[in-house]
């Protein structure tokens, strides 16, 4: 005997809430997945930078105060913390001993990284080597003599002059100066290879101005107002020679007049190189001037 039994169908009402249900289920799964792998994110991005402050922090120092102690007192010091010393600078301090620190960087209580160096400067004590007279010298033997003082050479400024090459022209400080801050000697030496006539200079207007004023103003700087050049030669016309009468008659040779010299007196119109211009001593400077007694050019 065959029992047929009838499942009751679902209500729309009750499709829809099931539908309804699963869906909410799909993304309850995508929200917990979504929110854990944030979660994961941030506690390893927490980690890395707790690592990072351990390996950066956990290997700083703090610097010590190092003023007044000895090269190898502060030397000491600094290798316990993993520090390393430099000693940068040296200069006179009659408060200070020889060779004991005057001042560091970074200062005391600043926090760097272990292998850090630590820059000084040294003390020399009171000046007592008197600063020598070098002028006059070569620079080879006068950069010796400093040496052998146990003075520094500082910069060496190389100049033209007419005095042999390598020859010390200044000094600075001077001889047997007190009171110095270091034992650092510039010199100032001659040099014939750099030309003068290398050197620029700005051409200034001399425009309005007579051509001795203008000279007095140019030689200050090496400059010169070139000499006036010579009028083209003119051809003379042509000449035929007069017939003599007699033999007493002679012919009266043709003169051609000079130019008129430019006078100190006479006044700049133009000029060139204009104002502005760069100029050097091997250029010259070329004028065109009024005569003040003829006002002719």
């Amino acid at each position: 005997m065959i029992v047929k039994v009838r499942i009751p169908r679902k209500s729309p009402i009750s499709t829809f809430l099931d539908k309804v249900l699963m869906v909410l289920s799909i993304v309850k799964t995508i929200v917990l997945r979504t929110l854990g792998g944030v979660a994961m994110f941030a506690v390893f991005i927490l980690f890395a930078f707790l690592a990072m402050r351990i390996a950066i922090h956990g290997r700083e120092v703090t610097v010590p105060n190092l003023a007044n102690l000895s090269d190898a007192d502060a030397a000491d010091t600094l290798k316990k913390l993993g520090l390393n010393l430099s000693v940068e600078n040296r200069f006179y301090a009659a408060s200070v001993p020889v060779n004991h620190v005057l001042s560091q960087s970074p200062i005391p209580g600043a926090r760097v990284r272990s292998g850090w160096q630590i820059r000084v400067t040294e003390s020399l004590g009171t000046q007592q080597v008197p600063v020598p007279d070098v002028t006059g010298q070569a620079e080879q033997p006068a950069t010796e003599l400093l040496k052998r003082l146990q003075l520094d050479v500082g910069t060496v400024a190389r100049i033209p002059a007419p005095s042999p090459s390598g020859v010390v022209l200044a000094q600075s400080p001077p001889p047997n100066e007190a009171g110095l801050n270091g034992p650092r000697v510039a010199l100032l030496v001659a040099d014939e290879q750099l030309a003068p006539a290398s050197i620029g200079y700005v051409m200034p207007s001399i425009v309005g101005l007579t051509v001795a004023t203008a000279n007095e103003r140019l030689r200050t700087a090496g400059l010169h107002i070139a000499a006036a050049p010579q009028p083209a030669a003119v051809p003379a016309p042509a000449f035929q020679a007069p017939t003599l009468n007699s033999p007493s008659d002679t012919a009266i040779p043709q003169t051609v007049a000079a130019p008129p010299p430019i006078l100190g007196s006479s006044v700049i119109t133009s000029q060139s190189p204009l104002p502005g211009h760069r100029v050097s001593r091997a250029d010259p400077i070329h004028v065109t001037v009024t005569n003040p007694s003829s006002g002719t050019q």
